[in-house]
């Protein structure tokens, strides 16, 4: 049996090794995964040997507040590839302690296998020829992502975005509106926050701010909350405390059968504003990081935009409430121009639909799993 040690630092990333772990049964792989990931990862087999919800944190500054716990997994970790080494490691995202991670494997002998390519395009872009020396093969999910690794004489397979195939609910809408009581005649606005505890905090109480708002302009309004499969319930009441009259509904679901639900969403960056975008929702960006954190990257960023499905549309497409920008007003003013005017709201829908077209390839998940058994060999 081949032994596959993997690491993924957040929901998202979990969500994706954990697909990929199936995949591989369906090819009756025979393989044995173990590392780092939550739920879903446990749930498809894996032994999980650090729990990532734990060490889920976005920002420079929110960092080095848990920088003793992340240390201690990372270190967990090296220890296992060291008195239980691999034939191969995966690494998923979670950038920065994954590079630290494949360091050790490099020193090892280990082959490693980095999958979703950190946004080095985007910035530091001197990283590259670093990362081509830690890692044996770069497994990119947006088509132009191979084009930068093959200049910078980088192994690089582009194989194809996971979302194209796995963003569908698995119920119909009128079932969700059903099991969620909502009313099929009222508007759905959903307030999705994020996966990380950082996220929540900071994301969180501005959209239910701009849920205030939206509600005192359209007093029929519904508001639907998904859960992340890495966070618990009772990480939200202290914030829905004094939104009461707002009836949120927490869900804790597929998220896509949530966002099938919704007129428009307000959203927090990252995975979901392009798994919203593949669903064809209206929706804005909303985000927000410590402000030294902000002010160091705003430096460092060499893109216009930080939504992905902005970056992968190459325009603006999608409006970003970001940092000073994030205020309730301005988001409750942007919902209610989707719900309220058509032809804004059907040129979004429009813009939408391209973006599944510029990703490319489908069978991404499937793509890995074939890469990976590749390396076995």
């Amino acid at each position: 049996m081949k032994k596959i040690m993997i690491s993924a630092g957040e929901a998202s990333g979990d969500m994706h090794a954990a697909n990929i772990l199936k995949a591989l049964h369906a090819m009756d792989a025979d393989v044995e995964f173990y590392g780092m990931g939550s739920q879903q990862l446990r749930d498809a087999g894996a032994e999980i040997l650090i729990d990532c919800s734990d060490i889920a944190v976005v920002g420079l500054i929110e960092v080095l507040f848990h920088y003793r716990k992340i240390m201690k997994a990372l270190n967990t970790l090296r220890e296992s590839l060291r008195s239980n080494p691999p034939d191969l490691l995966v690494l998923v995202d979670y950038q920065e302690f994954n590079f630290k991670l494949a360091e050790t494997a490099k020193e090892l002998g280990i082959k490693v296998l980095f999958y979703i390519s950190p946004q080095v395009w985007a910035w530091r872009q001197h990283r590259v020829h670093k990362i081509g020396k830690i890692i044996d093969m770069m497994a990119v999910i947006l088509p132009f992502e191979e084009k930068f690794y093959k200049d910078a004489n980088v192994p690089v397979r582009f194989v194809g975005n996971p979302l194209t195939d796995k963003t569908h609910p698995n119920k119909d809408r009128q079932a969700c509106f059903s099991e969620y009581k909502l009313n099929n005649t009222q508007k759905v606005v959903g307030l999705f926050p994020g996966s990380r505890g950082g996220e929540i905090k900071r994301v969180l109480p501005i959209q239910l701010a701009a849920a205030d708002k939206l509600l005192k302009d359209k007093s029929d309004l519904q508001f639907i909350l998904p859960i992340a499969s890495t966070l618990n319930e009772e990480l939200f009441t202290s914030y829905l405390e004094n939104y009461k009259h707002l009836n949120i509904k927490l869900v804790k679901d597929l998220p896509y059968n949530v966002m099938q639900c919704c007129d428009a969403i307000i959203t927090s960056s990252g995975t979901a504003t392009l798994e919203i975008a593949l669903m064809g929702i209206p929706n804005c960006i909303v985000y927000k990081i410590a402000t030294i954190s902000y002010l160091i990257l705003r430096q460092l960023v060499k893109i216009k935009h930080i939504g992905l499905v902005n970056i992968v549309a190459e325009k603006y497409i999608i409006k970003e409430f970001l940092q000073f920008d994030a205020k309730p007003q301005l988001i409750a003013d942007e919902i209610n121009l989707i719900l309220d005017n058509d032809s804004y709201r059907n040129n979004m829908i429009k813009e939408l639909n391209a973006v599944q077209n510029k990703l490319g390839k489908t069978g991404g998940i499937n793509n890995m799993a074939e890469l990976i058994l590749e390396m076995l060999d």
